[in-house]
Order: structure tokens, then sequence, then C-alpha cells
């Protein structure tokens, strides 16, 4: 580790154990976040790698751990690092993104402090700002259960990431000027399975054991079909829920959603393709990888198997079927099942549908009409050191009204403890995917058309499957129910990355007038302060 890397670490973590919770385990990890030539599609592209790897390092964790993470930016712009699924209890200024963040400057560093409260399962990390997640960045997290609580399934003989996306040949900077002069990015150039492209990864595996396969789709527009010649996989977990065991030959992942699968090699000793192709689109992508048994008697061989391409009722058929596994143990022993949300009263309705139209003869895209735009000053911190005339409680509705597109800095407010239902309106002839930042949420309900209140009389009140990413299929809608029990200020996002920076995404601000530290955490004593912010306080140690 550089000397001054190491002097830096050192001084960021000499008050954290203050903050984070000093009862459970810490783990400490130190990135250097650089470019570096890839080429993952056969041609040279300028990546962002994470000490040296493309995709970054794996994060293994277990509930309840500290992850002191510090990450040192040696690009030469600003850079932020999210963590998809992780729920920041209490402390949403370690989101790591613009709404409640400041960026870490060019050459100097900053130390996430996470804690993965009462949270299992899957997850990944990527960077939230300009358009940087089209250069890499990212990487897979998993947390393990403590070890007196059970899993509903063997521990495997092994346990791999595999991180799928679509992919352009083309670097961020070129795609980013795309966006900023207004206009539509073209389909994608490709899939990567693990940062390779077509062939170029493989996983390894014993004849006759089962293995665990911890599936992101961390791509930039389409949803994907991910499939393993001659195996059934059996889904065993959705971001951080174990569900129901239920065995699949395929599976569809959209945008920014993520899952794990059980798979048995259990088939003739050769080696078998992996396969991960588009759904939706006119043109098919497909890549591949392999699945090579130690004691293989050739390659693969013939075609890769095929899937489905633009089928909506067999994907929709499949979600419907992804249900919560009532009696297992989530992070804690009690059964999952034990929450019975479906007897809970919702006390408020929000309806965001989704837009897509010129502001200004430039592309933008909206929720309920409001297309965002990032104010001067994170929301978070404007908020926590009342700063006017950052943003408004407000200004984005809870109905869409069907009105032209125009520009705001899009804040809903929300009140802490209550329980409401929010209804995705897609319109629109493509999938949406949507995230819920600071949170998990029971998707109570998706069917075509639109939604009205009757359509409640079809919802899942028993064992709907809690997530914080979901998918909304064209002219469709989508239902959830959340629990509103984190208080901080929480991104609502389009996982489609285009569609995100340019403008389909708000802020929903959860809020409370106590100021007791079991509801939200004060500023970090380390946040970086920017915009309006700079030069003011945070608590003292």
């Amino acid at each position: 580790m550089p000397f001054n890397l190491a002097v830096a670490f050192f001084c960021a973590t000499s008050y954290l154990f203050a903050i984070a919770g000093a009862d459970d385990p810490y783990r400490f990890f130190n990135w250097n976040v650089t470019y570096g030539d890839i080429y993952p599609l056969g041609v040279r592209q300028t990546g962002i790698l994470i000490n040296g790897q493309f995709p970054g390092p794996d994060i293994h964790s277990v509930t309840n751990d500290n992850l002191i993470i510090n990450v040192f930016n040696s690009l030469d712009e600003p850079f932020l690092i999210s963590w998809n699924g992780i729920q920041q209890r209490r402390n949403s200024y370690e989101d790591g993104v613009y709404g409640t963040t400041c960026p870490i400057p060019p050459g100097k560093n900053f130390t996430y402090i996470l804690q993965v409260k009462d949270q299992i399962g899957s997850f990944y990390y990527f960077p939230s700002l300009a358009f940087h997640k089209a250069a890499g960045g990212f990487g897979g997290i998993r947390i393990l259960s403590r070890p007196r609580i059970p899993v509903p399934f063997p521990d495997p003989a092994g346990d791999y990431t595999v991180l799928i996306g679509d992919w352009y040949k083309s670097n961020h900077t070129d795609l980013k000027a795309q966006l900023d002069g207004g206009k539509k990015l073209p389909f994608p150039d490709g899939i990567l399975i693990n940062g390779r492209g077509p062939g170029g990864a493989s996983f390894n595996v014993e004849q006759g054991k089962t293995y665990r396969l911890r599936i992101s789709n961390v791509g930039l527009q389409n949803s994907l079909n991910f499939r393993i010649q001659n195996h059934r996989m059996t889904l065993v977990e959705v971001e951080g829920t174990h569900t129901l065991q239920t065995t699949y030959s395929s599976i569809d992942l959209h945008l920014g959603q993520s899952c794990s699968v059980l798979f048995t090699a259990d088939q003739p000793a050769q080696d078998y393709y992996v396969v991960v192709s588009a759904r939706f689109t006119d043109t098919v992508l497909t890549s591949t990888a392999t699945l090579r048994y130690s004691n293989s008697a050739g390659p693969v061989s013939g075609p890769p198997p095929g899937g489905p391409t633009i089928q909506i009722d067999w994907s929709l058929n499949q979600a419907r079927s992804i249900r919560t596994n009532l009696t297992a143990s989530g992070p804690r022993p009690n059964p999952q099942g034990s929450y019975h949300y479906g007897l809970i009263n919702t006390t408020r309705t929000i309806r965001l549908a989704n837009s897509a139209g010129q502001v200004n003869g430039k592309q933008r895209y909206a929720v309920n009409s409001v297309s965002f735009v990032p104010a001067d000053t994170p929301l978070k911190l404007a908020d926590y050191f009342r700063i006017d005339g950052v943003f408004r409680g407000g200004s984005i509705s809870d109905n869409p009204y069907g009105g032209g597109i125009y520009l705001d800095t899009s804040v809903m407010n929300a009140d802490y403890r209550s329980f409401i239902e929010i209804v995705f309106q897609n319109d629109e002839d493509i999938v949406q995917s949507w995230h819920l930042s600071g949170y998990s949420f029971f998707v109570v309900g998706m069917d075509g058309g639109q939604w009205t209140p009757d359509s409640r009389n079809g919802y899942n009140l028993r064992d709907a499957v809690s997530r914080c990413t979901t998918q909304v299929y064209p002219k469709s809608w989508t239902a959830i129910y959340v629990a509103l029990d984190n208080v901080g200020m929480w991104n609502v996002r389009s996982e489609y990355w285009a569609r995100q920076y340019l403008g389909q995404q708000f802020y929903l601000r959860v809020y409370t007038t106590s100021t007791s530290l079991r509801d939200e955490y004060p500023a970090p004593k380390n946040a970086l302060l920017c915009g309006r912010a700079s030069g003011r306080s945070t608590r003292p140690l």
C-alpha cells in the first residue's frame, strides 16, 4: 500500500468505532480506484479498476458486520460508489449517490462506514456518478447468515459471484457526451459475464456436487435471461429474502436485480455452456461462459441452448412464481413469515408513472412529469444543515397528472413509520426496472394495463417476495408495499442507466422530528462537504 494511502486510511479509521456498531465484527477494505485498459469485447477501452481488478473485488460479510471501506480516488474526476441493496440503516449519508454524499475529489479518499444490519443475501456495488457504470467499478456483495441462524439448504460445495450486464465498446466518456448532447444511446454491443465477453469466463465444478451462483444484472439497458446447458437451477434467495425453492430451466434478471440459485453438477462429465441473452429486444445479444467439470471428457459442443426472447407472459408468470419461504429464517432466527404485511393497513398510495420526451430540444426522462436535475449540494446534507433553497419537499406529486416534462430537483416527503403502497405505472413499450434505496419492499402485484383500486383484489398478501428492485412490464403496472422504518433521504430510480442519468429518479425524504440516535445518526464526522455545505462543521467526535 502506498504510504500516503496508508496514512489516509489510518486517520480516517481512528474514530470509526464511535459510529458503527461497536459490538459487531469489523471488516476493513482499502481500495484504489484507477483507470486502466480493458478488452472485454476485443477492443481496447478505458475501464475503471479497483485495486487493478475489473470487475472489482467481492465483499464477503456476515449479518451485522461493520464494513470500513476506504476508497482512494486516483481518477481525474470526482467519484462515488453506491451499495445496491445495502439498507444503510439510519445512515443514508453513506448511500453513495449524489443526493446523499459529496463526491470524492480526484486524488483524495473517503472512508465509507457501512453496517449490514439485519441483512443477508446477494447484492452488488457500482459507481454512481457521471456514466462511470459503463466503465466498470462494480463488484459483488455477499452477506452470509450468522453461524447459529439456520439456512434452508445445505452449504454448497462452491459459491460463485456472477455479474452479468450489457456493454458498449465505446468509452464511458463518449457515452456520457452523447447523453449530455441530448441524444439517446444506441443498442449495446454485447454482454459481459464477470467482465469477459463470449467464452471468456469459466466456472469449475466437481461431478455430483451442488453449487451456489449469486447472479446480478449490473448492466445499463437490458433485461437478461440466464441459463446453464442441460442443468436446472433452484432459486433460493432474491435480494436478501429466502424464496420458495422453485426449479427453473432459465431465469430472467431485470436491470439491477440479484438472486441466488443452486444447481447440481449431475450431467455427464464434459464442459457446458453458461448462456446470458437479452430479453424483449429485436436484436438478441448473447454471451457465453463455460461450466467445466473437473473430470471433463471434452469441450462444449453444438450451439448454445436457446432461451426466451420477446415473450412477456413467460417472464410475468415466472416473476409471480417467486415467493417468500415463510418458514425459513432470514437474518434473524424467527421465520420470514412472522411479519404479516398483508394485515397492515396502508396509509398512503403513491402512483409513479415514467415518461420520455424532449425538454429544450434534448432527450429527458421523468417520473410524474418531473425530470430530476441534481442540486449544487447533496440533498441529505442540505437537510441536515437546514440549508434553504437546495430542494423543496413535495416538488413531485403523489400521482401522475399527464402534463409535459419539466426539470426540477424532485423530493417527495414521507412520514417515518408509515406503511405505504407504491404503484409503478409503465405506459411505455419497454420494460422498466425500479430501485428503492434504504429499503426492502413487498412486490404484492403486477399485471398488464392500467392500475385501478380494484387491482388490489389480486394482490398477494401472504408470501410476496421482499426485495429492493422490481420490474414493470410494458403497458403494465407493479405494486409494492413498504414500511417506512428507515429515516433518511432515499433514491428512487430507474436502473435503465441512461434514463436515470437523464432524470428518471427522485428522492424520498423519510422524515421524523425526533433527534434520537435510535431513529437516525447525525452526519458522519468524516463526511465530505461540498456545495453550500462547504465549511460547515459535522458533529464532534
